[in-house]
């Protein structure tokens, strides 16, 4: 694993601890604000239970390079978890985190794509699976056996 991906992991986690602190303490009335309405949980449990996990994962990104695939693909999965959250914000018009028009809502809503990527490829996550997809189609034709 290259420097480079090694420091964009390492960022990426200490972005994700540091919103998980946001969401236990002084951010927490802005992730309020996101929580859908729909959701049958109450809203200051999903808060802070993202909150702890984001914490966990932003860790885990950056203390268990071991297992940084598996926990790239957990990221990425959170991050497409959340997602509801901002399309939320942005339907309801709410303004939280600086976030006071329709377009800045709506320019949030093209970054968190951008998230899953950086997830996926600052852990390795997509080039293991490009990998194993490469090795199981050249098994599968007879490419790989001798």
């Amino acid at each position: 694993m290259g420097i480079v991906r090694t420091l964009a992991r390492w960022l990426l986690g200490a972005v994700l601890t540091f919103a998980g602190v946001g969401h236990l303490s002084f951010a927490r009335q802005s992730f309020v604000a996101q929580v859908p309405q729909w959701l049958p949980l109450p809203v200051d449990l999903v808060v802070v239970a993202s909150g702890v996990v984001e914490i966990l994962l932003g860790l885990s990104l950056i203390l268990l390079a071991r297992y940084r695939v598996a926990v790239g693909w957990i990221v990425a999965a959170f991050f497409v978890a959340v997602f509801p959250g901002n399309i939320e914000q942005f339907v309801r018009g709410t303004d939280a985190f600086g976030l006071d028009s329709d377009l800045a809502r709506g320019v949030r809503l093209v970054f968190q794509p951008l998230l899953v990527v950086w997830a996926l490829w600052s852990t390795g996550a997509w080039r293991a699976w490009r990998t194993s997809r490469r090795r199981s189609s050249s098994t599968e034709s007879g490419l790989g056996a001798t």
